[in-house]
């Protein structure tokens, strides 16, 4: 299948067509990643853009990227190297020819040095640019100070964000600087500071807050070179985004996966009249092995596999850009292990105050059981996201905790945002099956009958 272009990515490209260094300030599941490949395909033919560097979080530099150009036809041409791993590793995909490198930003001070003057990337692309607020001339962030010494070798300079300024208007200046070296917004991060906002002392430190004039006037000296687009102005609010996340399990887990799947499926073979419910219960060890982690015994003592999942969370909450999140978990391991990654987060109780601290914007990651976010929540307040760490049968329950943050709640709670959903997918699991049944309300024995006879 080949790539089109929708008319809100038509506005991104004709940007970079127009700008060798701009930013685009998407929301997120607008398709930023293929609009950008698809906008160098159209340059190349009338000037080299490649090769190409893409620095993001890791995980989409590793896994995003190189899915998106496999993912269709037009782009299945360009060779993609990604730069992660040990050092002998990341020294071979560097030396590697390819037309796209990807590598995370934690590498970067790494491959500066690594490749010296042979650093001759035609493009370079800042995806989740945010990463870069942290530049300052002569302080700052390590990873973005090392990538200023060869930024402005490259011809183009490409960030991509959803999220320009999470935290206030100050996160702008280390970005922009990448792309006029602070022509527009001020030669240093001080210049910048002063012009725009005053001090107010708060005893032990002092905050910046920002003049009245100054919203328009920064708005106004970024809008050359930056395109923003807001998922509201391009999606049927009425209607949910949704998107499959891919998560790619390591080699090791797949082989563990693979074993319990062949099990799983030479008895389905064999009993086609299997019941339902008992078919649904010998999935349970391959989706614990799909979200990361497996049950030892019958007390819920469990065996970390894993971390595929983790890592594509952490890519949707990058993605997000701080906006709040609820993620739905199926598995009390999945419950330990995500509150352990992510200390920040909540686990949705019973108490009325966890509720009420969600819709005040308190809570960043909520951790709730679809079985418990049902009927007599009101989660819209708080946000419009909700992700699915992990999967099971249960249509009802699966749209239940949707309808907690649904269309017709954010209407009634008078906000204009589109609901996503993000449903992270361990690729070549069953994964795929449960999420088939819920999207065609097959019954679980049918779907597990059709994925036996397609594997």
């Amino acid at each position: 299948m080949e790539f089109v272009a929708k008319i809100y990515q038509q506005i991104i490209e004709s940007h970079i067509f127009k700008n060798t260094r701009c930013a685009i300030w998407a929301s997120m599941g607008m398709g930023k990643t293929s609009a950008c490949i698809d906008a160098l395909l159209h340059l190349n033919t009338i000037e080299d853009v490649f090769p190409a560097l893409v620095i993001a979080p890791k995980r989409v530099a590793k896994s995003v990227w190189p899915a998106e150009v496999k993912k269709w036809d037009n782009f299945s041409h360009l060779k993609v190297s990604v730069i992660i791993g040990t050092f002998t590793m990341r020294r071979e995909a560097a030396d590697r020819r390819a037309d796209i490198y990807t590598v995370n930003y934690e590498n970067i001070p790494w491959l500066t040095e690594y490749l010296g003057e042979d650093f001759k990337f035609k493009t370079i692309i800042a995806d989740e640019s945010t990463k870069l607020k942290s530049f300052r001339l002569k302080q700052g962030g390590s990873r973005a100070h090392a990538l200023s010494k060869v930024a402005f070798g490259a011809p183009r300079f490409i960030e991509l964000t959803g999220t320009p300024s999470p935290n206030g208007l100050l996160d702008l200046w280390g970005q922009l600087w990448f792309l006029d070296r602070g022509k527009v917004l001020g030669k240093s991060f001080t210049a910048f500071r002063n012009r725009w906002f005053r001090p107010v002392n708060c005893g032990q430190f002092t905050r910046w807050d920002i003049f009245p004039h100054s919203c328009k006037e920064i708005e106004t000296a970024v809008a050359p070179l930056t395109v923003s687009l807001n998922a509201a102005d391009w999606f049927d609010l009425q209607n949910f985004v949704i998107k499959d996340v891919p998560a790619y399990l390591p080699t090791k887990a797949m082989a563990q996966y693979k074993e319990f799947e062949k099990e799983l499926f030479l008895e389905l073979a064999k009993n086609k009249e299997v019941e339902a419910l008992n078919a649904a219960s010998k999935t349970i060890k391959c989706l614990q092995i799909a979200s990361g982690a497996l049950y030892t015994d019958e007390e819920h003592n469990w065996h970390h596999i894993h971390d595929a999942k983790i890592e594509a969370l952490e890519s949707i909450i990058n993605e997000a850009g701080g906006a709040p999140i609820i993620v739905a978990y199926h598995f009390k391991s999945d419950l330990e292990r995500l509150l352990k990654h992510f200390p920040e987060g909540r686990f949705l109780d019973s108490h009325q105050k966890t509720e009420d601290d969600w819709n005040k914007g308190k809570i960043p990651l909520l951790f709730a059981h679809p079985a418990s976010a049902g009927h007599g929540l009101n989660l819209q307040y708080g946000g419009n996201i909700i992700t699915f760490f992990s999967h099971w049968w249960d249509l009802e329950q699966y749209q239940q905790i949707i309808e907690r943050i649904g269309p017709t709640r954010q209407a009634q709670a008078g906000f204009k945002r589109p609901v996503f959903i993000y449903n992270i997918k361990a690729e070549g699991t069953i994964d795929s099956v449960v999420i088939d049944r819920r999207n065609s309300k097959r019954s679980i024995q049918d779907s597990l009958l059709l994925a036996c006879k397609r594997s």
